[in-house]
């Protein structure tokens, strides 16, 4: 914290000493200048225009329902399986064995997700107890996708499935038929979807309202444009 201090003192304190020497009315800085009032104060309005626009809960919890109900076609899913799986790295002897005896202690009893902490390759899954959550056909590699679809009941185990990623076991948590989305579960993204358009809403309106009688003088911007091409 005092090294911010410490960076903001000397910058107020260079801004100073340019100011006293009168850098402040050179053409450039002084654009430069404008151009930084500019953009503060700009986006200074659009924060206000943002908070002014943004409707109540209740008013953005209706309009998600009306898109949700509107639009079903948007919301329908391709069948989703939810699995967990414990991967073994490595594709030789060795590694195989190890997937079998993971796989014999599973079969024996063994709790998946804890086994899926402490033996998975894959620690971001592992970290879960293996969980990959809802996905579709082809969204993983054709081995792992295979067998994950051909698990039919909650809690099956598969046998030992190679990939180029080493060794898995899946075990199957759920099925979720083609269909509807729950609205539940796209409620978040709806709410979010229905703020940001009428925040955008709001801010082109404002534009609008500000440009309105606006003439742009081109040749005053292609002479300006002229005046400060880089040189070759």
């Amino acid at each position: 914290m005092s090294q911010i201090a410490s960076n903001l003192y000397a910058r107020r304190a260079l801004a100073n000493k340019a100011q006293a020497e009168g850098l402040a009315s050179d053409p450039h800085v002084a654009a430069a200048l404008q151009v930084a009032r500019d953009k503060v104060l700009s986006d200074a309005l659009l924060a206000k225009i943002d908070k002014d626009s943004a409707p109540s809960d209740a008013v953005a919890e209706g309009q998600a329902r009306n898109i949700y109900k509107a639009k079903p076609d948007r919301f329908q899913a391709p069948e989703q399986v939810q699995v967990r799986h414990i991967l073994i790295a490595g594709t030789d002897g060795g590694a195989r064995a190890q997937a079998e005896k993971v796989l014999e202690e599973l079969k024996a009893g063994a709790d998946f997700a804890q086994l899926a902490k402490e033996r998975s390759a894959d620690t971001g899954s592992g970290a879960k107890g293996g969980d990959l959550g809802l996905f579709a056909r082809g969204r993983m590699v054709p081995e792992f996708d295979e067998a994950a679809f051909a698990l039919k009941q909650p809690g099956d185990l598969s046998g030992i499935v190679e990939t180029k990623f080493g060794f898995h076991i899946l075990k199957l948590d759920a099925r979720r038929p083609a269909g509807l989305r729950p609205y539940e579960e796209v409620r978040e993204e709806l709410i979010k979807e229905v703020r940001g358009k009428l925040q955008q809403d709001a801010r082109v309106a404002e534009a609008e309202k500000v440009q309105q009688g606006l003439t742009i003088n081109n040749e005053a911007i292609e002479a300006f444009a002229a005046t400060h091409k880089a040189a070759p």
